[in-house]
């Protein structure tokens, strides 16, 4: 895959995903909390998920670009395990459900604006750092994950994974939108 039409779908793609959370901006905050059951997230639980993820990724792949020595290459070629991240981390009509870490999962925290605030300067920051890859070679400069300080994905593949990842959980939130507001009119 060409290198710059990787970057330029994620870029989309990110810029998508602030767009739908700029939307939850105009929504109270009993909607933004509001749950189907007690397991289940609420829209600011699913951001704060990801927010979360983010305080560990941006910051990585931040590191990982500034410090690379390695050039810009056309082309991007995907890891084996980066890609098996990625694709199941893509949003499907019929998601299968994963198991969250304990310490990503937002469940009983204390939530509000902020963490919509947060969601979107961390999206702004993604954009950022998508922009700055374009100077490094997103195969050979390679990034920590948050579940192993022995596993690195190229740079590609991993912001392939947290995209996809903050897809799949904007999805959930809009449908737990969805099913607030369809109870509400009710």
């Amino acid at each position: 895959m060409l290198s710059k039409d990787l970057l330029q779908d994620l870029l989309e793609r990110t810029q998508e995903n602030k767009n739908k959370a700029e939307g939850f901006t105009h929504l109270p905050l009993d909607i933004l909390n509001w749950k189907s059951s007690p397991d289940s997230w609420s829209i600011l639980e699913c951001l704060e998920h990801l927010n979360r993820y983010g305080d560990f990724y941006i910051p990585e792949i931040e590191k990982r670009i500034t410090t690379s020595q390695q050039r810009p290459a056309e082309t991007f070629k995907s890891g084996w395990l980066g890609d098996y991240f990625a694709k199941t981390m893509l949003p499907r009509e019929k998601l299968n459900k994963m198991k969250t870490f304990k310490s990503m999962d937002p469940v009983g925290s204390k939530l509000n604006m902020d963490t919509l605030k947060k969601f979107l300067n961390q999206q702004q920051a993604i954009l950022n750092l998508l922009d700055k890859s374009k100077e490094v070679d997103l195969t050979n400069t390679k990034t920590g994950i948050s579940i192993s300080k022995w596993i690195k994905l190229r740079l590609g593949d991993t912001f392939r994974v947290v995209i996809y990842h903050n897809q799949r959980h904007m999805a959930q939130a809009e449908r737990v939108l969805k099913e607030a507001s369809r109870l509400s009119a009710v």
